[in-house]
């Protein structure tokens, strides 16, 4: 389970004191991903992200930023809105300035945030780890993706059926036409064929 230990330790190598200041921050994050419209992108999800960061930290170039980029990287989630990422990407930009990170290593955090809208191939180490983290849900056991598929679903309740399973269906072929889901050679070992089992499993129940 994460904590505020688990927060102070990238603000920490990034030369961010322990202050009164970066645990309010820290309870103002954790609320937002405690919102009530949120099913699935809430702090079991990055409970599950940080599982599996475990096993691909050692491919990161800079660590720590990328675990600012994923404890913000969903801070705004709105389903009715678009621009979710590049919200939470403002957002952790502006927090890293405010405790005097530097200028590129902040730029850098909110660049990461915008690869996880998974429009485009993730280019570099960082983006690559965080990215593949992001998606390892695709890979998770049949249970745990159908659970998932489930709290999406919740997520936009508000949405008619209909044209949820149209939509769904759409980004579900986007991601399996894809020649590789995973960037990483160790998750495209490890999580690739159960995540396109999954994947192909979901579009036949859409359909």
């Amino acid at each position: 389970m994460i904590d505020y230990e688990r927060w102070l330790e990238p603000w920490q190598a990034l030369g961010v004191r322990r202050s009164p200041r970066l645990e309010t921050l820290y309870a103002q994050v954790v609320a937002r991903y405690r919102e009530p419209q949120r099913h699935y992108h809430t702090m079991d999800h990055l409970d599950e992200c940080f599982v599996r960061w475990a096993e691909l930290r050692s491919h990161a170039t800079h660590p720590a930023e990328v675990e600012l980029a994923l404890w913000f990287h969903d801070a705004v989630y709105d389903t009715r809105r678009t621009d979710n990422e590049a919200l939470s990407a403002d957002l952790a930009r502006e927090a890293m300035l405010g405790f005097g990170v530097a200028q590129d290593s902040a730029r850098r955090v909110a660049d990461l945030i915008l690869f996880t809208r998974h429009a485009a191939e993730p280019i570099g180490p960082d983006a690559e780890a965080l990215v593949d983290v992001d998606l390892s849900i695709l890979g998770a056991a049949p249970a745990r993706f159908d659970e998932y598929e489930g709290q999406v679903r919740r997520e936009y309740s508000w949405v008619p059926e209909d044209i949820f399973r149209k939509r769904r269906t759409g980004i579900l072929e986007q991601f399996l036409a894809r020649d590789k889901l995973y960037s990483t050679a160790l998750f495209r070992e490890r999580y690739e064929p159960q995540a396109r089992a999954n994947l192909a499993r979901s579009l036949a129940a859409l359909r």
